[in-house]
């Protein structure tokens, strides 16, 4: 048991340090070939840092252990919502004042809704699956159409001024671009084992150790980016992050492992996982979406956020240990 909890560690910090490498050898190889900055913040950095999530939930599912893959998807979700924004609004109120953010709140809104309709009764089966890649595949073409007609957005500024600084030539970026995926991979792999030793260890679901320790772990990269992002006062890149990063979750990462292998749950799940998520979302909605001029997540709402993202927390612990 010690070789896996070390095992969830080793491969927790790889992670990190692979998927932030990964994710700047990326931008800065999209940045030679001409991508917009617009396009790179939306796409490479908020798609990027899932990468941990969809190479997790991958694995998890391919291996027979769909509990991880869809707790690792949901479970990031909250956890980008209630712990990660939480903890950045309150460092720095995080202002919403992008055009393109405005757009995506509300389709964030919509995509959650058909992951709850999906997991309605209980399992996603491989055409529920192909359905979420299918939404995905049409909302990365929107993406990169919006993000070509748009000749000026606060998010492209900022992530061209953060390109700018972290320049490097371009066989340095192919290099962590390619050395960051295969880490990603093999810590992946380090992770998923660990859990899986542990969860049978215990006598845990699946789901819940995806739902808490992997969740937390993979989006850990999220954490990082949105602290780094709000304290420069990038805050359409901190909110960016969050918000590609969850419509990747339950389109991308979800699809891909019900590609694998269908995924059936319990009705626990949709009661108290999808509620949960759909309520941040909607929450996330009313803070940032700004109906009367900009809008901004105070620390107040910040707070909230953490008290949620605790209680839930807290929930999920007392159903273990009081089965």
């Amino acid at each position: 048991m010690i070789i896996a909890f070390l095992a969830v560690a080793l491969g927790l910090a790889l992670l990190v340090l692979s998927a932030d490498r990964f994710v700047e050898g990326a931008a800065s190889t999209a940045r030679h070939f001409g991508m917009p900055p617009l396009l790179i913040g939306m796409v490479i950095v908020g798609f990027g840092t899932s990468t941990p999530e969809m190479l997790v939930s991958g694995l998890a599912a391919s291996q027979g252990t769909p509990g991880i893959a869809l707790g690792n998807a949901y479970g990031s979700n909250i956890t980008n919502i209630a712990l990660i924004l939480g903890l950045t609004a309150l460092i720095s109120p995080i202002a919403v004042h992008s055009q393109v953010l405005r757009k995506e709140l509300p389709l964030l809104t919509a995509i959650t809704a058909l992951a709850a309709w999906q997991l309605w009764d209980g399992e996603i089966t491989r055409i529920d699956a192909l359905a979420l890649l299918g939404v995905f595949g049409g909302l990365m073409a929107w993406t990169v159409w919006q993000g070509t007609r748009k000749k000026a957005d606060a998010m492209g500024s900022e992530m061209a001024l953060e390109l700018a600084i972290q320049a490097m030539p371009l066989r340095l970026s192919v290099f962590w671009l390619v050395v960051g995926l295969l880490l990603l991979i093999a810590s992946s792999r380090i992770l998923v084992w660990g859990a899986v030793k542990i969860a049978h260890g215990f006598g845990v679901s699946d789901m819940i150790i995806g739902l808490t320790v992997v969740a937390v772990g993979t989006s850990l990269p999220e954490l990082a980016s949105s602290i780094s992002a709000t304290r420069k006062g990038e805050h359409d890149i901190a909110l960016g992050n969050v918000l590609g990063s969850n419509m990747f979750n339950t389109l991308a990462v979800v699809g891909i492992a019900g590609t694998i292998h269908p995924m059936s749950v319990g009705p626990e799940v949709f009661s108290r996982d999808i509620l949960v998520m759909a309520a941040l979302t909607v929450s996330l909605f009313v803070f940032g979406y700004g109906f009367r001029g900009p809008g901004r997540i105070n620390r107040f709402e910040g707070g909230a956020l953490l008290a949620c993202y605790s209680g839930y927390t807290a929930y999920l612990v007392s159903s273990v240990f009081g089965n």
